[in-house]
C-alpha cells in the first residue's frame, strides 16, 4: 500500500541521488538491500527511501535529518542515548530529506527494504 501513495519520482531515490553513501548488495521484487556509510561531518544530498524495512546497525553515531527545506526532523543529541550497535529496528518509507553524521564515528548500516511494505 505504500508505494501506491508515493508521491516522489525516482530521482531523489538514495541509490541514485547519494551513491557515495549508499551501496547495492541485492535486489529483487520483493526486498532490496542496501549498505549505508556516513562518515563523520558528512551531510547526504537530499534522497528518499520509498519503502520500508529493517535497519540492521553495524555502528552508529549522533545525526541530524532535515527535511528537504532544511528544517531538523531529526537530532539524536536531543533524543536521549542511541540503539547499540548489532541491534535491528524499524524504518518506514522517507520521503525527501538528508541526514548529517554530527558524531566522530561512522554511521554504517544494512538495511532491508521491503517492496511489498
Amino acid at each position: 500500500m505504500e508505494s501506491r501513495l508515493w508521491r516522489w519520482p525516482d530521482s531523489p531515490d538514495a541509490l541514485q541521488a547519494a551513491p557515495e553513501s549508499y551501496r547495492l548488495l541485492f535486489e529483487s521484487g520483493v526486498v532490496r538491500v542496501l549498505e549505508t556509510t556516513i562518515v563523520p561531518g558528512q551531510t547526504t544530498p537530499v534522497h528518499t527511501h520509498r519503502w520500508p524495512g529493517i535497519l540492521y546497525l553495524l555502528s552508529i553515531g549522533h545525526f541530524v535529518r532535515r527535511d528537504a527545506d532544511g528544517a531538523i526532523l531529526v537530532d539524536t543529541r536531543s533524543a536521549g542515548s542511541l540503539p547499540q550497535p548489532g541491534t535491528a529496528i524499524w524504518s518506514d518509507a522517507l520521503p525527501p530529506h538528508t541526514l548529517e553524521n554530527v558524531d566522530t564515528c561512522d554511521i554504517r548500516l544494512i538495511g532491508v527494504e521491503l517492496k511489498s511494505g
